[in-house]
């Protein structure tokens, strides 16, 4: 199995119905602090669960449609980013992520966000991502920002929400051209960077 770094100690690689249990054991770490950020659906609550959660991505992998690939932190499973849907017909794509809050402050979403974005930009020639977010989800909206996204507008009261009211989702997005110029201003940059600490040392 393949697995991507992230900082010295995290890493990214696919995330597979066999990890069932490690993905409950996670969830029931995160379940009250994701809960009302994301579908229902996805926080399982026991192994069957989390099985049907992993197949249902498993399945949509097979298809071509999406994705989910887990973040480790020190060996531990502590979130992820996920495809939630992937047509390379138009071009489009909707990415999103999840994370336990131990885990936070570390980079760790944005990392691996990049990661599948340049992946679907660069190498399957996807025009537009998305990042669709509960508009009062700020943690997630300042990841879009971080990902240079532009928010595209709101949907109001779209889906109802666990305390019997109605969620605004907040839609946010990437180009292809926008983001290939994100990558290259941050690759000179990073060259800059590197002369700077060369003429220094």
């Amino acid at each position: 199995m393949f697995a991507l770094p992230l900082t010295g100690s995290a890493e990214m690689r696919p995330l597979e119905v066999w990890q069932a249990g490690e993905f409950l054991a996670h969830l029931d770490r995160a379940r009250e602090h994701i809960a009302p950020w994301v579908s229902p659906s996805f926080v399982a609550q026991d192994l069957a669960q989390a099985r049907t959660v992993l197949r249902r991505y498993a399945e949509r992998r097979a298809q071509d449609a999406g994705g989910i690939w887990g973040i480790w932190l020190d060996g531990s499973l502590v979130g992820g980013v996920m495809f939630v849907s992937f047509d390379t017909t138009l071009g489009v794509s909707e990415a999103g992520c999840w994370l336990e809050p131990g885990a936070q402050g570390h980079g760790l979403i944005t990392r691996a966000a990049e990661r599948i974005i340049d992946w679907a930009v660069e190498e399957r020639g996807i025009h537009r991502v998305e990042w669709r977010t509960n508009a009062e989800n700020v943690r997630s909206i300042a990841v879009a920002r971080r990902l240079g996204m532009s928010r595209d507008g709101t949907l109001r009261q779209v889906y109802p929400d666990r305390a019997g009211g109605r969620i605004d989702l907040e839609i946010w997005s990437v180009l292809a051209d926008e983001w290939r110029a994100r990558q290259a201003a941050r690759r000179d940059e990073d060259r800059r960077a590197a002369a700077r600490r060369a003429e220094a040392g």
